[in-house]
């Protein structure tokens, strides 16, 4: 009886040994925290975006250090831009398909509420620390917009006879977005995003040649 008695015990404990390892508990805690840090970070990116920085107090946006929240919001914006540059490159995939999923990647980033944190980071009075840090991000994004388009003059799938000034425009056009764009807008994110890589594939030649006017008689 003492013996089914320790193993009943036994196997009691064993069968409550995953509830009351600290592991998962820690684990919950840890996503808990990470959930709330991100309904933070959004709640002030939406403030910035509606009443700007310099007239969003803290109390509008429940934290204690408003300087690190903008920063927060801009470290977001500018990775969610990375994370299309960052990934591996796909075996058969042109440069050219890569590029599109780039810009659908910036194009949504900005149309976010990350957006206009993103584009006026520089206006913003940040730290230098701070302003280095964001500056390299930037850098590491125009260096990848480049790389792309010079991976696709290589391989065919893109013309441009000048890398730095394309770079140049598109990165405009799409930082551009953070000015016009609001969300109660009939356009989502995401067809915005989608409308940017139809105008940069296409261009504005048209797919036939016009038909020319005959000249007037004289």
């Amino acid at each position: 009886m003492k013996a089914a008695g320790k193993q009943s015990s036994e196997q009691s404990a064993g069968g409550n040994a995953v509830e009351s390892s600290p592991w998962p508990v820690r684990r919950v805690r840890r996503h808990d925290r990470h959930v709330k840090r991100e309904a933070v970070i959004r709640a002030a990116a939406r403030a910035f975006n509606k009443r700007g920085y310099h007239n969003t107090s803290i109390d509008e946006i429940a934290a204690a250090n408003k300087e690190q929240l903008l920063l927060e919001c801009i470290l977001a914006g500018l990775e969610r831009v990375l994370e299309a540059f960052r990934a591996p490159p796909v075996p058969g995939v042109t440069a050219r398909e890569r590029f599109n999923d780039v810009i659908r990647h910036y194009a949504q980033a900005i149309a976010s509420e990350y957006g206009w944190c993103m584009v006026r980071a520089e206006d913003l009075g940040l730290e230098p620390k701070s302003m280095a840090h964001i500056k390299k991000l930037k850098s590491e994004i125009d260096h990848g917009i480049r790389g792309l388009l010079e991976d696709g003059v290589r391989d065919g799938s893109i013309k441009t006879d000048d890398i730095k000034m394309t770079a140049f425009a598109l990165a405009g056009a799409l930082n551009w977005i953070a000015h016009w764009y609001r969300e109660d807008q009939s356009m989502t994110a995401g067809e915005i995003a989608d409308a940017f890589v139809r105008i940069f594939n296409s261009g504005l030649t048209p797919r036939t040649a016009p038909a020319r006017r005959p000249h007037p008689k004289t």
